[in-house]
């Protein structure tokens, strides 16, 4: 599992660092990682390293000391380095001194926005290859302040961020205002939130160690082949029914399709058996005739796990379906409508004891706590899950699974092809199939987040490498291989 850590988890790691090593030496470690990554990028986007122009852009403190003994190390492989300093007196001695000493070129900016402005934020900056952001860092709050975004606004070359793009949050991604949008973040020492709740803002993520000792991580990833490894496949003696039978009760007249979807995606997640109870059956026996139907909750047969609610309707009847199947001492799944009706009604969730899942997106997450997430979706998600004694999956690009107790599991999906009507409804169906294998219910989810996510990906890339846009059905007939692809990479 990767771990992300908080501004302050990293600062207390520094601490002890430096009760361990020579004065300075954390800092040279990170700037010729940075330094590596910087001459890497020119060779492959311009075929070679000496010759080249590298532009810094340096604020106050350690993140701009890091980018100044880059530059240094830069020069001696033959850059041409131009640091531009937004605080000339408060830049880091030691880096500005070891790039004079290499030959660096350096520029004030000028004290005002108007004075920039009139002397052009390209006369700084100059022609460049590359520009890196060492503005600021994990100390860094809010947006860039109207120099820095004037600054930012003109640079027409790719950006490397040095630990994190400045102007946005090192620990809930948000952005507020101006902030750089980097082709690439060279982070050091650890991850940090921002890496996967702002990855459109970061772009590809490097990591330099440095040698911190860090503590256990309270924001995680499961890495691919984790998932792979975890996988639910038939055993020598599984049988349709040792492998778990998931219950759907989805869809309606209104909304079929939902039916369909859900009961695809518990289909396509594991090789048990899949029971549909609900008025959709005829179109479910359309698309997957190994489905067993019934009119039912109670004449469906037996189950080890429930999902309820995708198109499954808002009336009288729908929340005594959900009722039902809230009042067993099974597994369920909570979606769609059947978060609405939670949303009227929290009693018929908040006294269970057996796993519940809910997966709202952030519409369905403020009917249910009467706010949106806000900037900090990972306190939100903790605080709901908490509250309610539930596992909640908040979707969105990077998606978040809390669970009373725990830490968070968040799956960044790398791009948003998933964000069509009905995926919502596949990755409910996934969710709730594992659940029937006997799952954790916070693995369970984000391991169905992590193979929804790459399904969407390989059904976008499928006739094109540019990507297209796709809808459900696409991602549905995509989900075996993307399981499959995640097994390879545990093998």
């Amino acid at each position: 599992m990767l771990g992300y850590y908080t501004a302050d988890e990293v600062r207390a790691a520094e601490a002890e660092l430096f009760t361990r090593v020579p004065a300075g030496m954390p800092m040279r470690r990170a700037a010729f990682g940075l330094a590596d990554v910087v001459a890497r990028e020119l060779r492959e986007r311009t075929g070679g390293v000496a010759g080249r122009t590298v532009t810094l852009l340096v604020g106050s403190g350690d993140n701009g000391g890091d980018a100044l003994w880059a530059g240094s190390f830069l020069r001696r492989r033959g850059v041409a380095v131009r640091a531009v300093l937004l605080a000339p007196e408060r830049a880091h001695a030691a880096g500005l001194a070891a790039l004079r000493r290499a030959g660096g070129r350096i520029c004030h900016v000028p004290a005002t926005i108007a004075e920039l402005v009139v002397q052009g934020a390209g006369a700084l900056l100059g022609t460049p290859d590359l520009v890196v952001d060492g503005i600021v860092g994990i100390s860094g709050r809010g947006p860039l302040r109207p120099v820095a975004a004037e600054l930012v606004a003109g640079v027409r070359c790719p950006i490397i961020a040095a630990d994190l793009p400045s102007g946005v949050d090192p620990d809930t991604g948000a952005v507020s205002g101006p902030a750089v949008r980097a082709d690439v973040t060279v982070t050091f020492g650890a991850l940090k939130p921002v890496h996967a709740l702002a990855a459109p803002s970061c772009g590809r993520i490097e990591l330099v160690p440095i040698g911190l000792r860090l503590p256990d991580a309270n924001l995680i990833a499961l890495e691919p082949r984790t998932v792979g490894a975890g996988w639910p496949v038939p055993g020598p003696f599984d049988d349709k029914y040792t492998q778990g039978v998931t219950g759907v009760c989805a869809g309606s007249a209104t909304y079929p399709g939902a039916a369909v979807l859900c009961t695809g995606g518990a289909i396509a997640a594991t090789s048990g058996l899949v029971r549909y109870a609900g008025t959709g059956a005829a179109q479910v026996l359309a698309h997957f005739p190994e489905v067993v139907t019934a009119e039912t909750i109670s004449s469906a047969g037996r189950v080890q796990s429930w999902v309820c609610g995708p198109g499954a309707g808002t009336d009288a009847a729908a929340r005594d379906r959900l009722a039902e199947i809230l009042a067993t001492d099974l597994p369920v799944v909570v979606d769609a409508d059947g978060l609405t009706l939670l949303a009227a009604e929290p009693g018929l969730v908040t006294g269970r004891t057996a796993p519940t899942v809910l997966t709202p997106h952030a519409g369905e997450f403020a009917r249910l706590t009467g706010s949106e997430p806000g900037p900090d979706r990972v306190a939100a998600v903790r605080e709901l899950a908490e509250s309610w004694q539930v596992t909640v999956l908040l979707k969105g690009r990077a998606t978040l699974v809390a669970g009373p107790g725990r830490p968070v599991l968040v799956n960044e999906a790398g791009g948003s092809w998933a964000a069509t009507a009905g995926s919502g409804d596949v990755l409910s169906g996934i969710i709730a199939a594992l659940l029937a294998c006997g799952r954790d219910p916070a693995w369970a989810a984000a391991a169905a987040a992590r193979v929804h996510a790459l399904a969407a990906n390989l059904a976008a890339h499928s006739a094109t490498t540019a990507g297209a846009p796709i809808s459900a059905s696409p991602l549905l007939s995509h989900l075996r291989e993307a399981i499959g692809t995640l097994r390879e990479l545990a093998a």
